[in-house]
């Protein structure tokens, strides 16, 4: 739970580190027909902070239970397109934003796969037989 969540928060903190830098407007604020369902985010557009975040948790989650890759791929793509939908971001900052996230979640997988090897029993040398 605790790879999952630090791999989650720092798919938001890149994400919200990007926004600042970048600080591209919503749709509704530069296209006066563009009529959102939602007004509350004061944050920049660029990128997906919510596209980051659920691609992070999607890969992440897909490595470390095996299983349900597809339901969570799709579960972070709706999540995606449903900010473009509801007219609070443009296409291209959910695909940078589960870009973002899919990249922190590799990124933690290789970090969990070093762990992984360097936290097993003692290593062998391959001359050393068997103790008994």
């Amino acid at each position: 739970m605790l790879i999952v969540a630090a791999t989650v928060w720092s798919a938001d903190v890149i994400a919200l580190v990007l926004k600042r830098v970048v600080d591209r407007d919503r749709p509704h604020v530069l296209l006066s027909e563009a009529e959102p369902l939602l007004r509350w985010d004061a944050s920049a557009s660029f990128p997906s902070g919510h596209a980051a975040t659920s691609a992070a948790g999607a890969v992440i989650l897909a490595y470390l239970l095996g299983r349900w890759a597809w339901g969570l791929a799709v579960l972070a793509a709706a999540v995606a397109y449903s900010r473009v939908y509801i007219g609070v971001h443009y296409p291209v900052d959910v695909l940078v934003g589960a870009a973002l996230g899919a990249a922190v979640a590799l990124v933690a997988i290789v970090l969990v796969r070093r762990l992984r090897r360097t936290s097993g029993g003692r290593r062998r040398s391959a001359r050393a037989t068997p103790g008994g």
